[in-house]
């Protein structure tokens, strides 16, 4: 088989393995016969040798937990403006923040169409994207990360938290609520803001808040329920609102859960923000609505969409070589908008 001048033998003769296994390869098939070593080895041969030219590895891999959040359909989209420019294309694969399915899903990215693979979030199974790392480019976009051995495309949540928090108490907004989707490690742009909030609150002499409210969601559950972050929001707020009538401010994990604490604050009679200062993070595009207005934090996400594949179409296929680590941190920008004013006093409700 003759494509652009190459041949099978050809690649054999490069690489010393036989011609039906390069053809398994190169195809696709069977990849689990093969180590990453071997992968990694003939397809870096294919292309010295231009095998495939123009037919193959033009794909982007993009894994991502769900695309119903404006958040992550707004990333990808500045992938695919940036992919367009390299003559690249995406394909989007839904974990729904199931381990095991980002787990088989990066068997997939073994396949010669594929070029390299996006996170749209820090991957859950390190060891397995830094694996996958030495076969393909992977980028991560999400969450600073020190130990993340992976080109990255962060932004600072610690910091973004503290912004809210100084935000908040230059307002007169002593008492705080924190509310959440799943808090724990595998989600470490969730606890990065907590943290940020705490170490604002104890600076000003307010270690107690915020008051935390969190909900534990699994991933099968998050798969068949596409409004689980406004319903988490809507009933943590009418657990906040009943447990902790003192708070003035509530501070949600993202715009979408901010969005579900808006409705059940005003469905419970309240108003934002004369009863309840309300925020969020990332500033998706809703946000500035009318009638929404949310004030929330900017973490330019067309940008950092497209500054991912920027780094990975810089990248070479051949990883093995590789030592350094591209990263680039975007700043965090305060939106002020009118869901947030001055603190009322706790006895006005």
């Amino acid at each position: 088989m003759r494509k652009n001048g190459a041949t099978l033998k050809d690649i054999a003769a490069m690489t010393g393995f036989s011609p039906a296994s390069i053809s398994m390869v190169l195809s696709g098939k069977m990849l689990e016969r093969f180590s990453d070593k071997t992968i990694r080895e003939i397809r870096s041969a294919a292309k010295q040798c231009n095998y495939g030219k123009g037919a193959q590895g033009s794909i982007v891999l993009v894994i991502c937990p769900s695309v119903f959040n404006p958040y992550y359909s707004t990333i990808l989209q500045g992938m695919d403006m940036e992919a367009a420019k390299h003559g690249l294309s995406t394909i989007v694969y839904n974990t729904y923040w199931d381990a095991e399915k980002e787990k088989k899903v990066l068997g997939l990215a073994k396949n010669p169409a594929i070029c390299g693979a996006v996170f749209a979030m820090i991957p859950q199974i390190h060891e397995t994207a830094v694996e996958l790392n030495k076969i393909i480019p992977v980028v991560a976009i999400g969450d600073y990360h020190k130990d993340l051995q992976l080109d990255a495309v962060d932004i600072n949540n610690f910091n973004a938290g503290k912004l809210l928090a100084e935000h908040l108490i230059s307002l007169g907004h002593k008492t705080c609520a924190y509310i959440s989707t799943t808090l724990n490690d595998e989600h470490s742009a969730r606890t990065q803001r907590l943290e940020g909030l705490r170490a604002a609150y104890r600076e000003a002499g307010i270690p107690e808040y915020p008051v935390v409210y969190s909900r534990d969601i699994e991933p099968e559950y998050e798969l068949h329920n596409v409004n689980v972050e406004y319903e988490t929001g809507y009933n943590l707020m009418l657990d906040c609102i009943k447990k902790t009538a003192h708070v003035t401010a509530v501070v949600a994990i993202n715009d979408m859960v901010a969005y579900g604490c808006m409705n059940a604050i005003r469905d419970k009679g309240f108003r934002v923000p004369e009863d309840y200062s309300l925020c969020g993070f990332d500033n998706i595009f809703p946000s500035k609505f009318c009638g929404i207005e949310l004030t929330s934090v900017e973490h330019h996400i067309i940008e950092r969409g497209k500054k991912a594949i920027e780094i990975l179409a810089a990248r070479p296929e051949n990883r093995s070589g590789i030592l350094d680590v591209v990263r680039i941190e975007y700043k965090s920008g305060l939106i002020v908008r009118r869901s947030t004013a001055q603190a009322r006093s706790s006895e006005c409700l």
